[in-house]
């Protein structure tokens, strides 16, 4: 019985010990890219509000976004799901609404603009 305490406590180390990397991994990669001087305040939060409540975000924010870059924008949407304001939402619902978010503005930008 002590054993299987012991191996709980490990486990739970363990698991803690990849989340704390997990953070900081998130909190370099934006300090090394100095993705939070990257996008204006009216795109950060159109892009903020695709994501956590399923709005539209313009054609305009979608250019800052992919300019932003990937690596920004996941470790930003990450970092925003350390924050204890947003304890109430579910990593497993918000992450892929940020790859979906993400790739529609990827696929906005990449597509050929109609000829007028």
């Amino acid at each position: 019985m002590a054993s299987l305490n012991v191996y709980s406590v490990l486990v739970v180390l363990f698991l803690t010990s990849r989340v704390v990397m997990a953070m900081k991994e998130n909190h370099q990669i934006i300090k090394e890219n100095n993705c939070e001087t990257k996008m204006g305040l009216p795109c950060v939060l159109e892009a903020f509000l695709s994501i956590f409540e399923t709005r539209s975000i313009s054609n305009k924010c979608c250019d800052d976004l992919v300019v932003l870059g990937k690596d920004c924008h996941s470790a930003l949407v990450k970092k925003t799901l350390e924050n204890s304001l947003f304890n109430d939402l579910s990593a497993a619902t918000i992450i892929p609404k940020s790859i979906q978010t993400w790739n529609n503005c990827l696929a906005l930008i990449d597509s050929p603009s109609p000829s007028a």
